[in-house]
C-alpha cells in the first residue's frame, strides 16, 4: 500500500500556524512512509472565501519547505485539486445514499430549524430531530416527489442509525466510541447544491486515494459521521489521527487575541525557516524526549504518529526564540549575510560593505536571538549615532572624567595598534596612570561612540569600526552634546 495524505485547507485567509503543524505532520509522515503528500483546496463554503488567500497558503507552506505531490498548482491523476470544480460528483453520491436509504430529503424551512434549535437551547448541542419534522422519512413517496417537483427548497440529511455504536481506531487517541443518538443527521446537500464539508470530504478522500486522515482534534466530533459515510457507501476507512489543540500560555485554545497566529508574522518578523519548522514539529511530539534541535531530514526520520501526545501543546513564543538562536549561532556568516542584506536594503540601511557586515555579525551574533535584532541593535555601527543615552551617561560622569577624557582622546590619537587586545591593555595601562577606574573611561566611551550604554565588547567595537570613525565620533559628541 502506497501512503497518500492530505492537507486540505479552505481559502479563508492566512495560513494558520496550527494548520501548518498539520500540514508539516502530514508531510513528515508521506516522507518517512514513501509516501504522496496531496494539497485540495476546500472553498465548498463560498461565504468565507478571501481572494488570493490560496496563493497566500501555497506561498506560506512552499516557504516552509512542503512540497506536494499533487495539487491545484501542480496537477495530478485525481484532480481538480478544487473541490468547487468537483460539483457534479458530490451530487451524484448524495444522490445514492437517497437511493441506498442511507440519506433523506429535508423540506424544513430555516424558520422551523430555528424553533427548533431553539427549543433545544437548555439541552446542549442541537440535533435534528427527524420524526417531529417535514422530510421524506415522513411523507409519502408521491408527497417527497411532489415538493421536489413544486420547487421546495430542501437539503440532504445523513440517517444515523440511532441504535447503533459508532467505532473507530485514532492512532493518537486508540479506539473511540459513540452511540448513534448522540450524532446529528448532518446535511450533506444544502438547498442551493453545495456540499457540506462532511460529504465532500469523504467523496475526495476515498476518490483521491487517501490512507491517513492526519488533521486536528477540533475534526474528532466529526468522525463517527465520516466513519458511517465510509460504510454506507461501502468504502475502506482510512485511518485517522487527530492532532492535539495547540494551546496559549494560559491554556487557552491559541488565538490572535492573545499573539500572532499567522505563519506570515513569524516570516516577517525574521524567524529562520528551519528553526521554526523545528520548533512546529516539536509542538505535541518528540522522538527522544531530551533533545530540542532536530534537521529536517532527522524529523523525517523519526517521525511516528504513535508518539504524538493527546493533550494541548503550548505555542511559547519564549521556546521559539530559542530555537531560533540556536540556528542563528550554527549558520556561516556568509548564510547570515544572505539573510539579512535584503531586509537591510528594503529598510534604506547602508551596510557599507558585504565584508564589514559580516564582521558586524560576527561580533554580535553571540547577543542576538533573531536577525532583525541585528538592524535595530547595531544601527550605530553603519552609521553615526544622533541620539545618546546620556541618563546612562551622567550615571558615570565623575567630576574627573571632565579633565581625563580630552585627555584620553589625545591619548587615542597616538595610537597606531587599533586590534581590541592592545587598545585594552593600552586604556588600562591610561587610568592606572591617571588613578582612575576603567570603567568611568568604558562606559561613557561606548555612548559616546555608539550612542547605547549596551553592546558588544567596546574595544572589539572600536577595532572594527576603525580607528578615523572613533576619533570623529568621539570629537563630534564632546563639541555637539551638552550634559547639562
Amino acid at each position: 500500500m502506497i501512503v497518500r495524505v492530505r492537507f486540505a485547507p479552505s481559502p479563508t485567509g492566512y495560513l494558520h500556524v496550527g494548520g501548518l503543524r498539520t500540514a508539516l505532520y502530514n508531510y513528515l509522515f508521506a516522507r518517512h512512509h514513501g509516501g504522496k503528500m496531496i494539497l485540495r483546496i476546500e472553498d465548498t463554503d463560498r461565504t468565507r472565501l478571501v481572494e488570493g488567500a490560496q496563493e497566500n497558503l501555497i506561498k506560506s507552506l512552499e516557504w516552509a519547505g512542503i512540497n506536494f505531490d499533487e495539487g491545484p498548482h501542480i496537477g495530478g491523476d485525481f484532480g481538480p485539486y478544487i473541490q468547487s470544480e468537483r460539483f457534479d460528483l458530490y451530487k451524484k453520491y448524495g444522490m445514492e445514499l437517497i437511493e441506498s436509504g442511507h440519506a433523506y430529503y429535508a423540506f424544513d424551512t430555516p424558520e422551523e430549524i430555528d424553533a427548533m434549535r431553539e427549543k433545544q437551547k437548555s439541552t446542549g448541542d442541537f440535533k435534528y430531530q427527524r420524526d417531529l419534522m417535514k422530510n421524506s422519512l415522513n411523507l409519502t413517496t408521491e408527497e417527497t416527489k411532489k415538493q421536489i417537483e413544486e420547487g421546495h427548497p430542501y437539503v440532504i440529511r445523513m440517517k444515523v442509525p440511532h441504535e447503533q455504536e459508532i467505532v473507530f481506531q485514532d492512532i493518537i487517541r486508540g479506539e473511540v466510541k459513540v452511540i448513534g443518538k448522540e450524532v446529528d443527521d448532518q446535511v450533506l446537500l444544502k438547498s442551493d447544491g453545495f456540499p457540506t464539508y462532511h460529504l465532500a470530504n469523504v467523496v475526495d478522500d476515498h476518490l483521491m486515494q487517501i490512507t491517513h486522515v492526519i488533521r486536528g482534534e477540533e475534526w474528532l466530533p466529526s468522525t463517527p459521521k465520516h466513519t458511517l459515510l465510509y460504510r454506507a457507501f461501502g468504502w475502506d476507512v482510512p485511518e485517522f489521527a487527530h492532532l492535539p489543540l495547540l494551546l496559549n500560555k494560559d491554556k487557552s485554545k491559541l488565538s490572535k487575541r492573545q499573539g500572532d497566529v499567522a505563519v506570515e508574522d513569524y516570516v516577517a518578523k525574521g524567524f529562520f525557516k528551519d528553526a521554526f519548522i523545528n520548533f512546529i514539529a516539536l509542538l505535541g511530539w518528540n522522538p527522544t524526549g531530551d533533545r530540542e534541535i532536530y534537521s529536517f531530514d532527522e524529523l523525517i526520520e523519526f517521525f511516528n504518529l504513535e508518539k504524538v501526545n493527546k493533550a494541548g501543546a503550548v505555542f511559547d513564543l519564549e521556546k521559539l526564540t530559542w530555537v531560533n538562536a540556536q540556528y542563528l549561532r550554527t549558520k556561516s556568516m556568509d548564510e547570515l549575510a544572505d539573510y539579512i542584506i535584503p531586509y537591510l536594503e528594503s529598510q534604506n540601511q547602508n551596510y557599507i560593505n558585504r565584508d564589514f557586515l559580516k564582521q558586524v555579525i560576527d561580533l554580535f551574533k553571540e547577543r542576538i536571538e533573531n536577525m532583525l535584532d541585528l538592524y535595530e541593535t547595531t544601527n550605530y555601527m553603519f552609521a553615526k549615532p544622533t541620539e545618546f543615552d546620556l541618563e546612562a551617561l551622567k550615571k558615570n560622569w565623575k567630576e574627573e572624567t571632565t579633565e581625563i577624557m580630552p585627555k584620553y582622546l589625545e591619548f587615542l590619537k597616538t595610537q597606531s595598534d587599533w586590534t581590541h587586545s592592545p587598545l585594552y591593555e593600552a586604556t588600562k595601562i591610561f587610568c592606572e596612570e591617571q588613578n582612575f577606574k576603567i570603567k568611568f573611561i568604558v562606559n561613557p566611551l561606548r555612548i559616546m561612540i555608539t550612542g547605547s550604554s549596551k553592546g558588544a565588547g567596546m574595544f572589539e567595537t572600536m577595532e572594527l569600526l576603525g580607528k578615523k570613525e572613533c576619533i570623529d565620533r568621539i570629537e563630534y559628541f564632546w563639541a555637539n552634546i551638552s550634559l547639562k
